[in-house]
């Protein structure tokens, strides 16, 4: 199995994550942990996997330096067609995270590595790759697919025969992570070098509702819910991605 990237999906992807509440939520769960955390002086950022750059340009429009790097094309046109509509300027890197140490010089205040590690042949590899990129006192941004989220959606809809077999993984041109994360494992994997000083769980109730319920939701309400009950400790864990907030030891 090798890395996922997105060239012959962007179109695709974009519609997908950022079309609906879905993206709306999850970046309204980025942004506030963000603002919580984040001092008010401007930060060297690093993107990593960027995608379509929702999240740099949010960085960008509140004083940020932004390096942004995504290995597929289409997606990279798409961060920088974006960047140039909004008036704002990155660094833009066409390169897979292999040869990020490579190309950059030194560390950054901030790295944002966001729905990546699901759809790497091997998670844990990057982990040493982000300590070195992340500036000691600095943050690493680390959003990821909940394979506990993944579980329970299949137990609410019986499907116990995909759960017997552990199929968790997206096929073909499947939209579903190819590698979901187990957090306790990912927790382990981090202790040698990070500290998780916050932990959010996004969309923690919506993907679990009843279509007819979400169609009937008002976006304002979904999102004042998802970001009350972000961390609420009997829910948080049930977020479909996972968002954890490390600082390196």
């Amino acid at each position: 199995m090798s890395d996922r990237h997105f060239d012959e999906l962007a179109t695709r992807f974009a519609e997908k994550i950022y079309g609906g509440a879905k993206g709306a939520i999850r970046l309204a769960v980025l942004q506030a942990d963000l603002k919580e955390t984040l001092p008010e002086r401007p930060l060297r950022v690093l993107d990593i996997g960027g995608g379509l750059g929702h999240m740099s340009l949010w960085l960008a429009e509140h004083g940020h330096q932004i390096t942004f790097s995504e290995p597929a094309a289409p997606m990279l046109e798409g961060a920088r067609a974006r960047f140039a509509e909004a008036g704002q300027q990155a660094t833009f890197i066409q390169a897979p995270w292999q040869d990020l140490l490579g190309q950059l010089d030194e560390p950054f205040d901030l790295v944002l590595c966001h729905a990546v590690l699901e759809w790497l042949a091997e998670p844990h590899a990057i982990l040493p790759v982000l300590h070195q990129l992340t500036a000691a006192g600095g943050w690493l941004s680390l959003a990821f697919y909940n394979k506990d989220a993944l579980i329970y959606r299949n137990l609410l809809k019986g499907h116990f025969r995909k759960l017997r077999k552990e199929r968790f993984a997206g096929e073909g041109q499947s939209l579903t992570p190819q590698r979901p994360l187990d957090p306790r494992e990912l927790a382990l994997q981090l202790t040698p070098h990070w500290t998780v000083e916050q932990q959010s769980g996004v969309r923690v109730f919506h993907d679990y509702m009843p279509q007819e319920f979400q169609a009937k939701a008002e976006l304002t309400d979904l999102l004042e819910m998802e970001l009350a009950y972000r961390r609420h400790p009997g829910f948080a864990g049930l977020g479909r991605y996972l968002h954890w907030i490390c600082r390196p030891r």
